[in-house]
């Protein structure tokens, strides 16, 4: 019944910027956390930064002063600013909504790749 609509991803060289934005299809009152992961080919999925319902972030050790999560809860919006980009942080990035308390909500968005190389 919910889509989140990632955009923002692309090709840029390192100590570039780039913005990613997520988007969900209606407003969703029983979530109470927005998140971005990453997935490198090889690697695990990771959790790189999170916002709860009451604006308290937190972000992965290796993004921590590179990114900043934010919302727009008019616009059913998580942005991700990502900043002073590595190559290491090369991935398919997916935003996700969920509820902390209830696993009945979990939603996922299709991923957007975000590559970073000279």
């Amino acid at each position: 019944q919910v889509q989140l609509v990632e955009s923002g991803g692309g090709l840029v060289q390192p100590g570039g910027s780039l913005s990613l934005s997520c988007a969900a299809s209606r407003s969703i009152f029983s979530i109470n956390f927005m998140g971005w992961y990453r997935q490198a080919p090889g690697k695990q999925r990771e959790l790189v930064a999170g916002i709860t319902s009451g604006g308290i972030t937190n972000y992965a050790h290796s993004v921590k002063g590179r990114f900043t999560i934010s919302t727009d809860n008019a616009k059913n919006t998580v942005y991700l600013q990502m900043n002073s980009l590595k190559p290491e942080d090369t991935a398919v990035y997916y935003c996700n909504a969920k509820n902390g308390i209830s696993s009945l909500y979990d939603y996922w968005g299709q991923g957007t790749q975000v590559t970073v190389s000279s």
